[in-house]
């Protein structure tokens, strides 16, 4: 197939779950993280054992000039990529009156700032070489509802919202499809520090999502068969804020 596929925050959680399972559907895949990068060659040796192809990318999303330098590098060595997955992001929980100047802006830059500086070194290659790729972006539950304590969060996963919206309606007519997947509470590290038990009583499912329904999801997205599919936004909350 050839066909390379970005995934960012690919280290661990959905990223890693979404990694593997565009792996075994038969796309090749760039590998991304901030810091970890011992746990991204972990994942690198697990998709490699199951004969994809696989690079890894170091950089802070925050960080426009590096963004843009790893980025651009990388597509003028290997090749305009196929896709990608718009995975990665931070929370930095606290209740508004007390919030501080660092835990907005590292949110907002992080999760928000993360769209433009990754995806405008791509998007350009994208269309000169006529690839009718696909973009996948990564809001939350947060982002459709808001959340006590994620006024920052919410803030940032629902301007990836509508800047999906509105970046699917600029490149449609390119063929390349632009959707945003807003996950309810899924069961990743991210979770560490909440009370499941109670969590699981608010979703209709009485269960926490998994990475790989998340996954699946994307994969879909990624395929031939979504090609009249842009624009939208799927949750996968168990029926959660429906």
């Amino acid at each position: 197939m050839n066909k390379f596929v970005l995934v960012t925050g690919s280290s661990r959680g959905i990223g890693k779950e979404t990694a593997l399972y565009l792996a075994k559907n038969g796309y090749d895949i760039v590998l991304h993280c901030n810091k970890n990068i011992e746990k991204l060659k972990e994942t690198e040796s697990e998709i490699q054992k199951l004969g994809a192809k696989t690079r890894l990318l170091q950089f802070d999303t925050r960080n426009r000039p590096q963004c843009f330098d790893v980025i651009s590098r990388d597509i003028d060595l290997n090749g305009v990529y196929y896709g990608v997955v718009l995975n990665a992001g931070i929370a930095r929980d606290n209740v508004f009156p007390v919030m501080e100047e660092d835990e907005w802006d590292d949110v907002l830059n992080t999760n928000l700032g993360g769209f433009y500086n990754v995806l405008k070194p791509v998007v350009m290659p994208m269309i000169e070489k006529r690839i009718k790729g696909r973009i996948v972006t990564l809001s939350s539950i947060s982002g459709l509802a808001g959340n006590r304590g994620q006024v920052n969060y919410s803030a940032s996963k629902a301007g990836i919202i509508g800047a999906t919206k509105a970046l699917s309606l600029e490149l449609a007519k390119r063929g390349i499809t632009v959707n945003c997947v807003a996950p309810g509470i899924i069961d990743t590290d991210m979770l560490q520090d909440i009370p499941v038990d109670d969590v699981k009583k608010t979703i209709p499912m009485r269960r926490l999502g998994q990475p790989k329904e998340v996954a699946s999801l994307i994969n879909y997205l990624m395929s031939e068969d979504a090609s009249y599919i842009t624009g939208q936004v799927i949750s996968v909350n168990g029926g959660l804020y429906r």
